[in-house]
């Protein structure tokens, strides 16, 4: 099977969430199987379910020439903009490349919408008019979160940002490795920002989709998700011989559109067979080399049900997958790029990591759950993502070395 894509090389990455700030933080909460969901006590909200906070948000501060972007989503992306030294790389790679060569793909589902929802509070008794002090533009608009990423790394290359529910930060890796490809940039940060608001928790309930405990993703009691925050990032270019040793590499993305409902998805899989079908083809990779998949596995029955029969299509019954969502939650439209940090720390590490929560995996979904974290020397992980629409997307990552 030849490769249809050019692998690119994650240079550098980072993931802040519920798990901590950071890579470390993260990859110490994967080896231990445990997790950060707490009992929801976010604003007012008044929801008997679980959710994942990230440590510390509310004390970040953006620099003033950077207030018009003020908001929990923008405040989120510059906290994980600022660990495990990304910053700082994409410094060294601008000043390499140059501000104009290097883009930036960000995926998110509601942005800055929390400030909106403050606003509203607020509005004038009389007219209704909106708080004078309310931006929406650097706010609430899909695009503030790549403006406010531009404007603090200094890049001046394309901007995007993609918003298909769930998927998000997934679809970015294929948006950015056909820029690349087309020669249109050099490198690209790509990553996902999405963070807790009124709109999701009260949204997913109104649904009945929200656990009243933490979510138990490909469980016999699963019974809902659970909503979580997070911003991942990941810094990607064409390989070369600055690379370390033990580098990832994102070698091939697979996307689909099933359309067959708007919150549920196709009982079969249909969209997500696609998908992975269409990944391992872009890679050049057959199934029976995918060493670990993490899966998208909410924890709702109809999504986990139709995932595995994916799976068990595609890649087989043996291959050691799991869902990381019980650990950090659903962090919706960062869930894409969460996830693909965790993929990529599972090569980088060699583990596989455990599913949290899960105690008893339901034995109609015919698929190799891993419920605890163990050591594995995998070379080829896939991490899936499965929007609300039928919007899919599949990663493969793969060492380099």
């Amino acid at each position: 099977m030849s490769p249809t894509a050019t692998p690119l090389v994650l240079t550098h990455f980072t993931a802040t969430s519920c798990l901590g700030l950071g890579t470390e933080a993260t990859l110490a909460m994967l080896r231990a199987t445990t997790g950060g969901l707490t009992p929801c006590r976010f604003e007012d909200v008044d929801i008997d379910t679980w959710v994942g906070t990230v440590p510390g948000l509310d004390r970040v501060v953006l620099a003033d020439r950077l207030r018009e972007f003020d908001c929990r989503n923008n405040r989120l992306a510059q906290l994980a903009l600022e660990q495990d030294g990304f910053h700082a790389a994409v410094r060294a790679a601008t000043d390499r490349l140059g501000a104009g060569r290097i883009g930036i793909f960000l995926g998110s589902s509601t942005s800055g919408i929390l400030e909106t929802e403050i606003a509203y509070r607020h509005r004038d008794p009389v007219t209704g008019a909106l708080p004078a002090s309310f931006s929406y533009a650097g706010t609430h608009n899909m695009y503030s979160v790549a403006a406010f990423a531009r404007a603090h790394l200094g890049l001046t290359g394309p901007a995007v940002v993609v918003s298909t529910a769930c998927s998000s930060s997934a679809k970015v890796f294929g948006a950015a490795q056909r820029m690349i490809d087309r020669g249109v940039i050099d490198a690209a940060v790509v990553g996902g920002v999405d963070s807790l608001c009124l709109t999701t928790l009260y949204g997913f309930h109104s649904l009945q989709l929200t656990a009243p405990r933490p979510c138990r993703p490909f469980a016999a009691d699963r019974n809902g998700i659970s909503i979580g925050e997070a911003a991942a990032f990941a810094l990607l270019a064409r390989p070369s011989r600055r690379d370390d040793a033990r580098a990832v590499a994102l070698l091939g993305v697979g996307e689909s559109n099933d359309g067959y409902h708007l919150s549920t998805p196709h009982p079969e899989g249909l969209g997500a067979r696609l998908a992975m079908q269409a990944a391992l083809a872009a890679a050049g990779i057959a199934p029976a080399a995918v060493g670990y998949v993490n899966l998208h596995g909410t924890g709702t029955m109809s999504n986990d049900s139709a995932e595995a029969a994916a799976v068990n299509a595609v890649l087989g019954a043996e291959v050691p997958c799991s869902s990381t969502k019980g650990a950090s939650g659903h962090a919706l439209g960062a869930a894409g790029a969460l996830e693909a940090v965790i993929s990529a720390l599972a090569l980088r590490e060699g583990m596989v990591p455990g599913g949290v929560n899960t105690e008893s995996v339901d034995p109609a979904l015919h698929v190799n759950y891993v419920t605890r974290t163990t050591a594995a020397p995998i070379s080829v992980a896939l991490s899936n993502s499965f929007g609300f629409g039928g919007t899919n997307c599949s990663l493969v990552f793969g060492r380099l070395g």
